[in-house]
Parts: C-alpha cells; sequence; structure tokens
C-alpha cells in the first residue's frame, strides 16, 4: 500500500510540472504573437523612433537639411568651421542603397569659402524612388566635402563625411 502511495505522489508531481511548464509555453508564444503583430503593422519601426539628424566632422557645421523625394531633391546648409578660408574640390551625396544615387545637377562651391559662412548645397533630379526614398519614412544620405585651405593649397586636400538621417518629404 505505501508503494502505490509513493507512486501516485510522483505522478502528482510531474502532472504538475507538466501544467506549469504547458501554461508558461503558452504564454510565451501569445507575447511571440502580439509582437510580431505589432512589427507587422510598422508600430515597432526603430527607425520611426530615431530623431532626425546631421553629422558632420568638427571642420563643418550642418545647420539644416532636407531629403525631399517630391522634388526630388537633397539640400544641406553647411558652415565653414575649418578656421581659414578654403577652397572646395568636389562635393558628392550617396546613399547605403543597392543602387546608387546619381542627381542630374550637383552642388558646386566657386571660390573662396570664408570661415563662418553659411552655403546652401542642392542636388537636385535624383533619383529617389530608384535608392527607395519614401515620403514620411526615414532615410540617410551620406555626404562627402573635398576641400582645402587657401594658405596651403590644393596639394593639401582634405574629406570630410556626413550624414543625414530624416523624414522624407
Amino acid at each position: 500500500m505505501r508503494q502505490g502511495y509513493k507512486r501516485s505522489l510522483r505522478n502528482l508531481k510531474s502532472q504538475a510540472a507538466l501544467e506549469f511548464l504547458t501554461t508558461y509555453g503558452w504564454a510565451f508564444l501569445v507575447i511571440l504573437i502580439m509582437i510580431s503583430a505589432l512589427a507587422y503593422f510598422g508600430i515597432l519601426r526603430p527607425s520611426r523612433l530615431l530623431p532626425d539628424r546631421c553629422t558632420f566632422g568638427p571642420e563643418m557645421e550642418c545647420q539644416d537639411f532636407q531629403i525631399s523625394k517630391t522634388a526630388n531633391t537633397i539640400k544641406v546648409r553647411l558652415k565653414n568651421n575649418v578656421g581659414e578660408p578654403v577652397n572646395i574640390n568636389s562635393i558628392t551625396a550617396s546613399t547605403e542603397s543597392a543602387t546608387a544615387l546619381s542627381c542630374t545637377t550637383s552642388p558646386t562651391v566657386s571660390g573662396v569659402w570664408t570661415p563662418g559662412e553659411a552655403k546652401d548645397l542642392t542636388w537636385s533630379g535624383c533619383n529617389s524612388d530608384a535608392v527607395g526614398f519614401v515620403i514620411t519614412d526615414k532615410s540617410k544620405a551620406i555626404i562627402r566635402v573635398s576641400y582645402y585651405e587657401v594658405k596651403s593649397g590644393s596639394a593639401y586636400a582634405h574629406d570630410v563625411n556626413g550624414e543625414i538621417f530624416g523624414t522624407v518629404v
């Protein structure tokens, strides 16, 4: 009689453990389904939570920016923080898309760019659809400015890389 009592007690313990694990398994499955639904409907899109930003090296200060799909343009206002007058060799824009960003018009900065002066740079006629710009979504553009100080000459060129991460209008 004692043997049967031990056997039924052991069965009760293993049944309780199995029910415990099954209940937690179902709860875990429901949580995974809820998270998947939130992600599917775009509520958990991390890029929506990130703020718009424009970052450059200390040599150039980004004062304003815009990525526009409706106008097919990328605009940025940069301020010369080099502390010396500079000449611009080239200014390029690109994206992280598999398709290369190509614009019909790129900005040109002619003449000397004095310290503290801000310049508006605009790329127009860009292939916004091909690179994946979507209105109200966040996108990234990478800007590269190659310059040299007037007093040093073009043999001493420097590059500044910047990034625009903003909501496409």
